[in-house]
């Protein structure tokens, strides 16, 4: 608690310094020297007196000696600055609104306009200032517009959020032609052409010079678009802009011509602006008004007078103390050195490398930067800090976190802009960015300031940071290998300034610092914990993990570790002894599992050592409580082995109270659970932490979504440890939740080798059944006799529950034509078919045992299924069905028909595809089983001598025999390439580099059926951009999906009114938004990626277009998939608020009837009562209806549904974004009026009983008690694992 009061103290101290004391900011030595600020400058009028920054009180708002009271909610008429009366006699007014997407600019507009108004020029200024998300509130829409009916000036910049840009657009374009000047900088394309200033157009000029300037930004923007990134194309395009502008000033001052001078007026004013300083902006404001503002007398500002823009180099070395902004590491290394030794830390101290943005700097908002720099230093770091004034933020890595020689000269990297490394808030290019990372190896942490709240704002919003802000600044930096996404700073709503949250700064500081310190510290004295997992709470249950064997793979890693030099002492000699090391105590027995009992923590020692301790006692009582305790002390379960703990992560701790698992909201850890990460963190004293696959309960405790603050219990657990975490590489989206909630660095593994399921018992008499009819089918008596044992044997293996209008076993089949019993037995054909080509994972994985390259077959075959466009690759199914003169597509819908010679040559290209590849397997190993890459120039010899590859002679062997080889060589490269990546062995090495203290490398989680990047694992899994989906790709495969849907249910013409989806943040993941686009798809709606690629409009479709009615969709939303795409569930709810304010007739537009209806019954508007997009409150997940069976409590089927309702009645409304709001009658009654509900397979490896979670959150049971005439709707699935999606 001292070194908190010292802290707050120093940086008041030091913030003082910086904004009193005349500490020179001058560059290197060709650079031109700043002043200090007390001094006097050269500003916007040569010679005028300026005020110190230090004296504006406003500019240092909530600082309060590092008290968070003054922090203040924003509103526009805090930045609005009026001239008075005496400002304003005899003097022009000329009017300034400004938008912008961060607020750092409000304090430098602020001050510039005052200063205007205090020096007694020809004009007087009134400026007003807009946050760009506070136009999503319509009062602040209309105040806007009134503002801009009598503005003079308008600016604008970084206006990178689509929906926003458009509604800018919507309200300057009218006042575009009135307007004396626009000054649009850097944002969407569609703003940008908004640029007035006198005859300066960029989409007009042309010829010379201007002309040729205005074809380098077209072809910079173009380039930017091409290969298909559309979403990669905002930063690059801003970095090339900037870098055109910084060319042209000198040019065009000697250039003849209005519109060269206009030209470089916008690109001296651009300048000026991104100089900051309120300086330049006083400058910019003076130099359009004298040139644009008829009201102003030519001449009555005296432009030669106008300093030219001071701006800080393009990008530097900076400290806040530094004399200078340095070019090398090797300058500023010559200066830090004196500085290390005058502030007490060693020469020889970790280098935490922070990654800065040039605006916050040049504006002097700083506050923040300078806060953690101090904290690092006080900590005992050495810092090295970069900076860019462009959007790509590699630059720093490249010319400064390396020294003369090219080494690394840092220890871990801190990014405190918040955004991607490359592309910043417009885009991202994760490409180079991984490539820079790569090449600097270190560990790197994204930390972000809140840009659209203000602190008070985020502390009180449930779901933390803020949707627009989780999509720009946590889940694109995720994509580049970022961790750890901690706010540390917010801003004052008053003065716009960010302000540094101490505490977070500190955990920021220390978390930073632990990381590095993996690097220094020898391997022989580090201490790591492995967490497993027991759950539900039972012996049986200590050390599961999705798809894992825990004990085998925790095995392995201790081997490993000894063999690295970890002090690793009394590892039994096997397995089953470890395994048994955790789960029986010799000595003493507890309720819990007989597990052994490490530590016993006196409650005076958990009280002193636990800094919430206090807090648990609201829902546990005084401690030790009733759990992980002997009534007297908290026990911690587990072994130590040397310096390694395995231990056993207490449960849940409500798993058997039905009354807890009815609460909407989570209630807190039990004092055994915070004992354990305490002895973690302060008995055991470890360096890291592994928890050991998917998943535990840490990441799933109580606090905000994204964006924790100290009070949040997952950030309390895990406190200041690094922490690592093996997690299923098909299971994205929870490893997402447990990077942002418990700071994770997660590392993938691999899921069981999968094997086709094949048939048995009654399954294989049906199938030798079916290829005796296909001998005898013309044969009356006995065709006939088989179709009715068919009939019989699929009845018994409750085949009739699949198959629609399977005749009863006494009809009589000899009176049924032959193409009616073709039709039964296809159907029961293209069912066992189904059945037997059903991927099933086999077995377990161990960790760092990679399967070999027979066990891959089967993944491989369905690899080889998908056509993949964007490689070149067709998929095997279609290239075998075109030799024969057919398209695979329509074979698969012959086929699901029960075309009974369809569904044989179905199986006929089946066998075929995997004939091809087990030959391409064994083609590529060698005599001891390992993959050798096979030379293709060799192959191709070959194949030209002995007539064709050995795949081609596999599929020709199976009957097709007019293969194409030209499209069969992309394909079996392609498999080449996704075998070697399937038994590569990454999953050791991995942990091993992040227990060094290095990068490690990002890939993203999902099924590598559908996306084989995902191989190999042992990477660090992330989930995607929000805003790239849904894909064009899953759009197309959801129209499939819903035109079979509706096709089984519409066959009378009548169609569904309302169907309850369920929405997983896994599929989506894997599907690239399948689901998402499936919702969108039954409504009616279209979605529309902006001029960046990105998906965030939606547009009608049409009736006559869409031939059908718009069918209304409840969706229930998993707290999973709430966590990664609120910004999809805004979309949705626009989608669905569009559908029911559409002037449509009721009958072809079910959205709209049952809106009406809630419209009448609750007595709101329509708008209102367009709600369906429900979820769990923030921070809880699940319905927690499987937790209530499961542990057999006595809650009845009410209960449940009280229960169900109660914990997802939460309603999301795009009106306004990023809160969810208690709304379970809404939610009852859009549920009362379903149909049906439907929801999505994840991946070929989890099937609909494999899992709980299906049921969990299935609402069938709920929408049959709720609707008026019991009707229980029917429940679908749909499967689109395989190329054939199946309904």
């Amino acid at each position: 608690e001292s070194e908190g009061s010292s802290s707050a103290k120093a940086l008041a101290q030091t913030l003082t310094a910086i904004g009193a004391a005349s500490v020179a900011l001058r560059g290197s030595k060709r650079r031109e020297t700043r002043r200090g600020l007390r001094k006097t400058q050269r500003v916007a009028v040569v010679d005028a007196e300026v005020m110190s920054p230090g004296v504006e009180s406003e500019e240092m708002a909530g600082l309060g000696g590092g008290s968070f009271s003054g922090f203040t909610g924003s509103n526009v008429s805090q930045r609005r600055v009026v001239p008075n009366a005496k400002q304003s006699e005899g003097r022009v007014k000329v009017k300034v609104v400004y938008v912008v997407l961060e607020s750092q600019y409000q304090a430098s507009m602020t001050a510039a306009v005052k200063q205007i108004n205090k020096s007694g020029g020809p004009i007087c200024a009134e400026c007003v200032g807009y946050l760009l998300e506070e136009i999503r509130n319509p009062e602040t829409v209309e105040e806007l517009r009134k503002d801009l009916e009598d503005a003079n000036i308008f600016v604008c910049s970084l206006i990178f959020v689509q929906e926003l840009a458009e509604k800018l657009v919507e309200l300057v374009a009218p006042q575009r032609d009135r307007l004396d000047a626009c000054l649009c900088f850097p944002s969407m394309p569609e703003v940008m052409k908004l640029n007035k200033l006198g005859t300066f157009d960029l989409t007009k000029l042309t010829g010379g010079p201007l002309g040729s300037f205005a074809e380098q930004i077209k072809e910079a923007r173009n380039k930017t678009l091409q290969a298909g990134k559309p979403a990669a194309s905002g930063g690059a395009f801003q970095d090339s802009l900037l870098k055109l502008v910084r060319t042209l000033p000198k040019v065009l001052k000697f250039l003849p011509g209005d519109q060269a001078k206009d030209a470089r007026t916008f690109i001296l004013s651009l300048q000026h602006w991104l100089g900051g300083t309120p300086e330049n902006v006083e400058a910019m404001l003076l130099r359009v008004a004298g040139q644009y503002v008829p009201a102003v007398t030519p001449g009555a500002i005296d432009l030669d007078r106008i300093m030219e823009p001071v701006v800080l180099p393009d990008s530097g070395i900076w400290h806040p103390l530094a004399p200078a902004i340095y070019d090398t590491y090797e300058e500023y290394m010559e200066w830090y050195k004196g500085h290390l030794n005058f502030v007490g830390v060693p020469q020889d101290a970790p280098m935490i490398g922070v990654i800065l943005q040039k605006s916050h700097i040049s504006t002097k908002d700083d506050g923040h930067y300078v806060s953690l720099i101090q904290e690092l230093e006080r900590r005992g770091a050495r810092v090295l800090c970069g900076y860019t004034g462009g959007l790509d933020f590699s630059l720093p890595l490249r010319e400064y976190f390396v020294d003369r020689v090219g080494g690394t000269a840092v220890d871990c990297m801190v990014n405190l802009t918040g955004f991607s490394l490359v592309g910043g808030p417009a885009s991202q290019d994760a490409k180079a960015a991984k490539e820079a990372l790569m090449k600097i190896n270190r560990p790197y942490m994204v930390s972000v300031p809140l840009v659209f709240q203000s602190f008070t704002e985020w502390q009180q919003s449930q779901l933390g940071l803020h949707p627009v802000q989780v999509a720009l600044q946590v889940s694109l930096p995720e994509i580049d290998g970022a961790i750890e996404p901690l706010i540390y700073a917010g801003r004052d709503g008053a003065s716009g300034r960010t302000i540094p949250m101490q505490d977070r700064v500190s955990t920021v500081a220390t978390r930073a610092l632990n990381w590095a310190r993996l690097r220094q510290k020898p391997n022989a004295e580090k201490k790591v914990a492995i967490c497993l997992f027991q759950f539900p709470p039972d012996k049986g249950n200590v050390g599961t993990a999705a798809y894992l064997d825990v004990f085998g793979s925790i095995f392995s890693v201790l081997g490993r570790l000894k063999e690295e030099g970890y002090t690793v002492e009394g590892i039994p000699e096997d397995i089953e002894g470890l395994q048994k090391s955790i789960l029986e105590d010799p000595l003493e027995q507890y309720s819990m599992a007989d597990l052994n009992v490490e530590y016993r923590m006196s409650v005076d020692e958990y009280e002193q050592l636990c800094p919430y301790a206090e807090d648990l006692r609201e829902n546990w009582g005084p401690p030790p409580g009733t759990l992980n305790t002997d009534g007297r002390d908290l026990l911690v379960y587990g072994k130590r082995f040397g310096n390694i703990f395995l231990g056993v992560q207490p449960t849940f701790g409500y798993e058997g109270d039905p009354m807890r698992l009815l609460f909407a909201k989570s209630a807190s850890p039990h004092h055994g659970f915070a004992a354990f990460y305490t002895y973690l963190e302060f008995v055991f004293g470890a360096d890291a932490l592994l928890h050991f696959g998917t998943h535990g309960s840490l990441e799933f405790m109580p606090g905000k979504q994204v964006g924790m603050s100290g009070s949040c219990y997952p950030d309390r657990l895990i406190s200041v440890l690094p922490n690592l975490y093996y997690y299923a590489a098909n299971n994205p989206s929870e490893a997402t939740i447990a990077k942002r909630r418990s700071y994770a660095s997660t590392i993938s593994y691999l899921t069981p080798p999968a094997e086709n399921a094949g048939l048995y018992k009654g399954l294989n008499e049906l199938s030798e059944l079916v290829k005796s009819y296909q001998g005898l089918r013309e044969n009356e008596q006995r065709g006939a006799s088989i179709v009715a044992s068919i009939i019989a044997t699929a009845r018994q293996c409750n085949l009739d529950k699949d198959i629609e209008d399977l005749p009863e076993e006494d009809e009589d089949m000899k009176a049924v034509p032959i193409d009616e019993r073709d039709l039964i037995v296809g159907k029961v054909y293209r069912r066992l078919m189904e059945i037997e080509s059903r991927a099933l994972p086999m077995g377990l994985h161990r960790i760092g045992v990679p399967p070999t390259a027979e066990e891959s077959v089967a993944t491989l075959v369905n690899i080889a299924q998908l056509d993949r466009p964007e490689l070149g690759v067709k998929g095997l199914p279609n290239i075998i069905a075109a030799s024969v003169g057919l398209n695979a597509e329509q074979v698969y819908r012959s086929a699901d028909k029960g075309n009974l010679e369809d569904v044989s040559r179905l199986q006929e290209i089946t066998e075929a595809c995997r004939a091809a590849v087990r030959t391409l397997v064994a083609e590529s190993t060698n005599s001891q089983g390992r993959v050798e890459e096979p030379n293709f120039v060799v192959q191709d010899m070959m194949s030209f001598l002995y007539g064709g590859s050995p795949w081609k002679k596999a599929i020709d062997a199976a009957g097709f025999p007019n293969v194409n080889e030209d499209d069969l060589k992309p394909l079996f490269v392609y498999l080449q390439s996704c075998l070697k990546l399937i038994v590569c062995n990454n999953e050791l090495p991995g942990l091993l580099k992040a227990l060094k203290g290095e990068y490690i490398e990002p890939g993203p989680g999902g099924d590598p059926i559908r996306n084989p990047d995902v191989l190999p694992t042992g990477k660090n899994m992330h989930a995607l951009d929000p805003q790239s989906i849904p894909t064009k790709a899953a759009v197309d495969t959801a129209y499939v999906v819903v035109e079979r849907l509706l096709e089984r249910l519409g066959k009378d013409g009548e169609f569904p009114e309302s169907i309850a989806f369920t929405l997983w943040g896994t599929d989506n993941i894997k599907t690239y938004g399948e689901s998402l686009a499936q919702v969108l798809a039954l409504i009616g709606c279209r979605p529309v990626p902006d001029s960046l690629g990105r998906v965030n409009k939606v547009e009608l479709i049409p009736l006559e277009q869409l031939g059908r009615p718009r069918i209304d969709v409840v969706c229930n939303c998993s707290g999973v998939f709430r966590d990664l795409f609120i910004n999809q569930m805004n979309l949705l709810d626009r989608a669905i608020k569009m559908a029911a304010e559409a002037d449509e007739p009721i009958e072809q537009n079910f959205v709209r009837k049952h809106t009406l209806d809630q419209a009448a019954e609750f007595n709101i508007s329509v708008r209102q009562a367009a709600t369906r997009v429900f979820s769990n409150a923030a921070g809880s997940y699940s319905a927690n209806v499987a937790l209530a069976v499961e542990n057999g409590t006595n809650v009845d089927e009410e209960a449940l549904q009280k229960q169900f309702v109660t914990r997802k009645g939460f309603a999301l409304s795009s009106d306004n974004p990023g809160e969810l709001t208690e709304s379970s009658e809404l939610f009852k009654s859009a549920l009362s009026k379903v149909d049906l509900t439907f929801q999505n397979l994840d991946s070929s490896e989890i099937s609909l009983t494999d899992v709980s979670h299906y049921f969990d959150n299935d609402p069938t049971k709920v929408v049959q008690n709720l609707r008026k005439d019991g009707k229980k709707p029917s429940a679908f699935i749909a499967d689109t694992t395989t190329a054939n999606a199946q309904v």
